[in-house]
């Protein structure tokens, strides 16, 4: 047996438990679950073997095991439990290998179980919910002034108000973007932002235009930007991808002469292209001026709405038939001819699953997502803040850095200061120095000091917090997180007794050889060359160069070099030494002969063969693969026996009938 890793293993490990029950009375746990077995005098519950056996069988459908089959499967699961108990009792689960690969396996296995994956999960659902349709709008952005006091930020507010009122008093919402906006493109643009779809503004921005009607005026909207004021223009379904080819011709806009010779020289391609003789591809090659895609016909990515210029997207998404071309447009790159490629509707939930994740753990979602699981941690698990405290903490440690933080709070003597009382303990402004002095990183974005080591601190506490409670109230994942720990164990116990001796235990193979070489005998064999015949037309050439021979090498190295290598799908070739008796085509001829033509499975195989060996034992070394998979399994069968003498297994008749109902539920 190769030697796997112990990742690769666990996930197969259900499948292949081992041992001989016995019978007799066991009572039930403290925790009332009903104890199956003892091992060694050590418990092993029904559930254990009802977990595995279940997540191993796969199909829910399944009408349940039979009798033989639970018994069959018993016997799995009690080697399974004796190989685990052996390596618990040889401190394997103390060593430090272990201890690295459980904590990384416990890091995957717990992320489906946490507040903040349910949190996600609802996210990600919103997100492609969204996905769904997309917004036209219109907005004018107010900017706060460098600096800005709360009396600023009051003026910005009152004007982004004072613009609401306008435009819901018959105030166009594009005049006033270029009378009040302060984002740049407004002067061009109008504040008209095109179609967009979830995912390509900011959160909040999103959240507010999501949740207008057509024409509907958005309340002043707070992002990174500034305040906005927001009209939704249209909404419609989303219409998906889309792949265009273009042409393109350049000119600078402010130089009205180029901008002239450009528009006049698109409309004499457009009228060329209009011709039934015209290849577009050539067209395409001859005059576009976009170096990135004039070689390869103009061919563009695949886009969707919110990707590219709104004019140009407008213009892709309006075309409806494959091949047809667009007149010509402008955009601030120059103008354009478009021709549809292809479309496609939007990508399942499942396709877009990983990328939308990405999308929301990179922008502002995920601090809302985290700041939602920080909440519901503190509710859930009885946090108390002393928020004073920790307000007057901040104000008087907000500027020091990481490396005077515990010095600072000696030589101002707080350090008892309190901070948040946590499941009956409470934490102190000295546990937070502690704490931030463990760290081995040193941050350097522009939260301050404080309010970032103490965000930390308290979200590290509340993760531990929760992952302690998974583990003494969540079934499935206490179920689960065993599984993958016992599944080390087992592994590093065959690794070590059983694959790894298998294979460098020379003397030991040898040995084992010897005492069954019996198992190792060659059957009667014979020297052929066996040429399957997969073209007809092929029969003839090869006939023609075999037929008079036998087996040889130089008229076997001739065919392949000059026959076959002409028409190589013409013919199938294997030569060698085979037990010809139990050969799909050996078995069929007649081994006196040493050219003959024989018929199987709808094919004519034309065999050369030569010298004969009687029936006899095979050398070690030809046996030497088999011998290491033997060896192997008797060396587990060893241990397992070993196992059964040091540790006896005693059954409770009664819950192992319960077990047999369970699974068959």
């Amino acid at each position: 047996m190769n030697h796997r890793s112990a990742s690769a293993f666990v996930f197969s490990l259900i499948f292949i438990f081992l041992g001989n029950p016995t019978s007799g009375v066991l009572a039930q746990n403290s925790q009332n679950q009903s104890v199956l077995m003892t091992v060694g005098g050590k418990p092993v519950y029904k559930d254990d073997m009802v977990y595995l056996i279940s997540k191993g069988s796969g199909d829910k459908s399944s009408p349940g095991i039979s009798r033989d089959e639970f018994e069959e499967n018993l016997e799995l699961f009690v080697n399974y439990q004796l190989k685990v108990r052996e390596a618990e009792e040889l401190g394997l689960d103390k060593t430090e290998e272990f201890q690295l690969e459980f904590a990384s396996f416990k890091e995957t296995l717990i992320a489906p179980f946490l507040i903040k994956n349910s949190i996600e999960e609802g996210e990600l659902r919103k997100a492609y919910s969204r996905m769904q349709e997309i917004i036209r709008a219109s907005h004018v952005l107010f900017q706060f002034p460098p600096n800005a006091t709360t009396e600023d930020s009051l003026i910005v507010l009152k004007m982004a108000l004072k613009v609401k009122s306008e435009i819901e008093n018959s105030g166009n919402i594009n005049d006033l973007a270029v009378q009040y906006s302060d984002d740049p493109s407004a002067q061009t643009n109008k504040g008209d932002l095109g179609y967009f779809t979830s995912l390509q503004m900011v959160q909040p921005f999103e959240d507010a235009a999501y949740g207008l009607q057509v024409g509907q005026v958005s309340d002043p909207v707070l992002t990174n930007f500034g305040y906005h004021i927001i009209q939704v223009k249209d909404r419609q379904p989303n219409p998906g991808q889309v792949r265009v080819s273009h042409i393109l011709v350049r000119f600078d806009p402010k130089d009205p002469t180029q901008e002239e010779n450009a528009r006049r020289k698109i409309a004499d391609i457009y009228t060329e292209i209009q011709k039934e003789s015209t290849i577009w591809e050539d067209i395409v090659k001859n005059f576009s001026e976009d170096p990135g895609t004039k070689d390869r016909g103009g061919l563009l990515p695949w886009f969707g709405v919110g990707n590219m210029i709104p004019e140009f997207e407008m213009a892709a998404f309006s075309l409806t038939e494959f091949g047809e071309i667009s007149p010509p447009l402008r955009t601030q790159y120059g103008y354009h001819i478009l021709r549809l490629e292809a479309k496609r509707p939007i990508d399942t939930f499942e396709e877009l699953e990983e990328s939308i994740r990405s999308r929301i753990l990179r922008d502002s979602r995920s601090s809302v997502i985290q700041s939602q699981v920080v909440a519901i941690q503190k509710a859930r698990y009885g946090f108390q803040e002393n928020e004073p405290s920790v307000q007057a903490l901040s104000s008087q440690l907000n500027e020091v850095p990481k490396s005077e933080f515990n010095a600072r709070l000696e030589s101002q003597s707080l350090g008892a200061k309190p901070l948040f009382t946590f499941q009956g303990k409470a934490y102190t402004a000295a546990d937070l120095g502690k704490y931030i002095d463990s760290q081995e990183i040193a941050y350097r974005g522009t939260v301050p000091t404080f309010d970032f080591w103490y965000d930390r601190y308290v979200a590290e506490i509340l993760a531990k917090a929760e992952e302690k409670d998974l583990e003494s109230t969540n079934k499935e994942y206490q179920m689960l997180l065993k599984e993958y720990r016992d599944g080390i164990l087992l592994f590093s116990l065959m690794n070590k007794e059983v694959w790894e001796r298998g294979i460098t235990d020379s003397l030991g193979q040898r040995e084992y050889y010897m005492q069954n070489l019996e198992s190792y005998q060659w059957d009667d064999r014979i020297e052929s060359f066996v040429v399957k015949i997969l073209d007809p037309k092929g029969l003839d050439a090869a006939k023609s160069h075999l037929q008079g021979n036998g087996y040889n090498e130089t008229i076997i190295q001739s065919f392949e070099n000059q026959i076959k290598a002409k028409t190589p799908l013409a013919y199938q070739t294997e030569s060698g030494i085979f037990e010809y008796r139990n050969h799909p085509v050996l078995s069929l001829i007649d081994p006196s002969k040493s050219y003959q033509e024989v018929k199987a499975d709808g094919h004519t195989y034309l065999v050369l063969t030569g010298q004969k060996f009687p029936a006899g034992p095979r050398k070690f070394e030809e046996s030497r693969g088999l011998v290491i998979r033997d060896y192997q399994e008797y060396l587990e069968e060893t241990l397992v026996s070993k196992l059964k003498s040091k540790y006896p297994v005693v059954i409770n008749s009664s819950i192992k009938e319960e077990t047999y109902l369970a699974l068959n539920q």
